[in-house]
């Protein structure tokens, strides 16, 4: 089961979980789904009534807490601390994770200077243990790691949830790709158009040299043929040659008795 199928029914459940709860009684579920280690989106959980309503209360850090797992990374978590419930340690592992993905959604070559600054993480076989065991293995991301050039080279990453403001950013980056994509489909169209034109032009310029060809054999097969007759002509016995051998023989002269 691939990653996305997987956390479709891990968000159904605890969207429906969180639509029988109230209050209080939102808070257990809240840590729960910040610390499955399936669950990387966490935008549906936000938008259930249910959960919005403990805006307000003395519960409403747990709304932070879903907006911090939704958009959020760990470095957003250290500035803001003291305003957020006390992670634990499935739900730091998850937040680092979830610092990963968001890193990968700008740059698909990710030095291991700047993961290691964003991850807390103090040498770089820590670093390369974290990427292999916790992302590489559990399908958020794919890539190759290049210690030669200390940076993690992204094939694939998972998707966050949308950040607020940032639906309009995508929308034209979606809009400019269409257009690209429009464009180059012409270019594509104009380029099959020429080379159809092209390939029409080397078959008559085939056929035109085929002709040519024909008519310079029938040419020189006529010439043959003439040649061969004035020869027959030459060479047969009592013919040109043999008469005019005889014109120049010198004649016999015979004498009769009287």
């Amino acid at each position: 089961m691939d990653i996305e199928q997987k956390q479709a029914e891990v968000i159904d459940h605890f969207v429906k979980q969180a639509s029988v709860l109230k209050g209080p009684a939102l808070v257990p579920l809240i840590v729960e789904a910040t610390s499955n280690p399936s669950l990387f989106a966490f935008s549906e959980i936000l938008s259930v009534p249910n959960v919005l309503e403990l805006e307000g209360t003395e519960n409403s850090v747990y709304v932070g807490l879903l907006r911090l797992f939704a958009h959020g990374t760990w470095s957003d978590y250290k500035s803001n601390a003291d305003r957020l419930p006390q992670l634990s340690a499935d739900q730091v592992l998850k937040l680092k994770q979830l610092t990963v993905l968001t890193q990968a959604e700008t740059d698909k070559v990710l030095p291991y200077s700047q993961l290691m600054q964003e991850l807390d993480v103090t040498n770089v076989r820590e670093l390369e243990d974290f990427l292999i065991n916790e992302c590489m293995y559990a399908g958020i991301v794919r890539g190759k790691l290049d210690q030669l050039q200390r940076c993690f080279e992204v094939q694939f990453a998972a998707g966050r949830d949308l950040r607020p403001g940032q639906l309009g950013n995508m929308i034209q980056t979606l809009s400019d790709w269409l257009s690209t994509s429009d464009n180059m489909l012409l270019s594509i169209q104009e380029k099959i158009k020429w080379a159809d034109g092209m390939s029409e032009s080397d078959k008559k310029h085939r056929k035109d040299v085929e002709d040519r060809i024909e008519e310079v054999k029938k040419s020189l097969s006529l010439k043959a043929d003439d040649f061969r007759g004035h020869e027959e002509i030459y060479s047969e016995p009592g013919g040109v040659m043999d008469y005019e051998e005889d014109r120049t023989r010198p004649k016999r002269v015979f004498y009769f008795a009287a």
